[in-house]
């Protein structure tokens, strides 16, 4: 942040507590308010980026009512607040309920000066991520090419690659793993070259059998075979003009490959069952997750063919290896989501974030987007947390994002397993207990830690 001073709002009415707390705090530049009213005139004055915040307010000092229509008013007129509500002793039920409303964190009394500190000082370390990638994505909306997003620098020199390739007439190979944009880049491609206002035609060598992927880059005349009711071009003469993308190129057959590199040279097509050479302009942008190389060591890939493809390669990076996008394409992804199945979700918890950032998505961006969409569908509360998007908090992964923290992976299973037999008893407690094979005292103590309602 600024060199100024953070701007720390206290909602206390306990004048004996607000002297306490501002001593904790003589570092930030602290405002006090001790009910509603005056929390919201404080809150428009000076913005804090963090609350702190008592549920027992007046005129309900010993409810919770005022400070529950405190907290949801403070995040209506500021989403991005990071908001910390302090309740009574052992008032876990409360505390969850003002989380899932959007609370930041929650805090029991009485007040251990140190653990609060330690708790604020991390809201505003998660606000400022936050702000940064807020800024950064307003500029990547100038800057970085329509429809990439990124901040890291794998992508931004990705993207400037892009735009210096893009008006010259040459072959493209882009590598990558699957997930991490490679038809977007072909498009970019396509859209930032004079040959825009033509066709961009896309073909998936991997997804169409052997014996049918011929006619479908080459086209066929009539009669070529059975069901070849009609002459029909195919995708290579569709794309005249334009742009011709053939993504999986590593999975083309040993024979097509050699028809492809005789276009590639001549610039003619020979549709399947004719005799007519007919000339093509059109540029060709290949990609692929897998190593040609090797593939050419192996004899599964013609080495000839690989040079005339790959005047220039683009090898983008995968989603774990670009640092700062996660967060950035985690938020975007979310308000995206959150628009299309009309749902109102503020953000992600400190959690979540931390469980993004050390997860390591094989499935890459791709991936990301299937678990921002399944858990804006089903999170309870405003905030998402890390168990809705099926990860584990503080969980370290492997290279293929297997949890490897055993205490983590315990606390997971130990989760699911009261989640299942509270489910299957209807929360009776009793049967509970007696299904797990535990005592009642143990269930209640377990379903505290686990933030689980009585």
């Amino acid at each position: 942040m600024a060199e100024s001073k953070q701007t720390l709002l206290i909602v206390e009415d306990d004048e004996g507590l607000q002297k306490q707390l501002k001593w904790c705090f003589e570092g930030f530049d602290v405002q006090f308010a001790s009910d509603r009213a005056t929390a919201i005139k404080q809150l428009r004055r000076y913005e804090p980026a963090v609350v702190l915040q008592d549920l027992g307010l007046p005129p309900d000092p010993e409810g919770v009512s005022e400070g529950i229509a405190t907290l949801q008013e403070i995040l209506e007129l500021s989403p991005h607040t990071k908001v910390i509500v302090v309740t009574g002793n052992h008032d876990t039920d409360n505390a969850v309920r003002a989380v899932a409303l959007g609370a930041y964190d929650f805090y029991q009394k009485p007040v251990d000066t140190d653990v609060l500190r330690l708790i604020v000082d991390r809201a505003f370390h998660i606000w400022e991520l936050e702000e940064q990638n807020r800024r950064l994505l307003a500029a990547t909306g100038k800057g970085l090419i329509e429809g990439i997003i990124g901040v890291s620098a794998g992508m931004q020199k990705a993207c400037r690659m892009v735009e210096k390739v893009a008006p010259v007439d040459v072959s493209v190979l882009i590598l990558g793993e699957s997930g991490t944009g490679k038809e977007l880049f072909a498009r970019a491609l396509h859209n930032l070259s004079a040959r825009n206002d033509k066709r961009f035609v896309a073909i998936n060598c991997a997804a169409i059998p052997d014996n049918l992927l011929e006619s479908e880059l080459f086209g066929y005349e009539k009669g070529a075979f059975t069901g070849a009711h009609k002459t029909t071009p195919g995708k290579i003469e569709t794309a005249e003009g334009g742009t011709l993308f053939l993504d999986e190129i590593g999975d083309m057959p040993m024979a097509l490959q050699s028809k492809l590199l005789r276009f590639l040279q001549e610039r003619v097509v020979e549709r399947v069952g004719g005799r007519q050479e007919i000339p093509v302009d059109v540029r060709v942008v290949c990609a692929t997750h897998q190593d040609l190389q090797l593939l050419i060591s192996e004899g599964n890939f013609r080495e000839d063919l690989y040079y005339r493809i790959s005047e220039i390669v683009l090898d983008l990076p995968p989603l774990r290896d670009r640092e700062g996008d996660i967060t950035v394409l985690a938020h975007l992804l979310m308000e995206k989501c959150s628009s299309e199945q009309g749902k109102t979700k503020r953000g992600f918890n400190a959690d979540a974030v931390q469980a993004m950032e050390h997860y390591a998505w094989p499935g890459n961006v791709r991936e990301l987007e299937n678990k921002i969409k399944t858990a804006v569908i089903m999170a309870e509360g405003n905030m998402i947390g890390p168990g809705d998007l099926g990860l584990v908090a503080n969980g370290e992964t492997d290279e293929e994002g297997l949890l490897l923290n055993l205490k983590a992976v315990r606390g997971q299973a130990e989760l699911a397993a009261l989640q299942k037999a509270l489910a299957i008893t209807d929360h009776n407690v009793s049967r509970s207990a007696e299904l797990l094979g535990i005592t009642r005292p143990t269930l209640y103590d377990l379903m505290e830690r686990h933030g689980l309602s009585r």
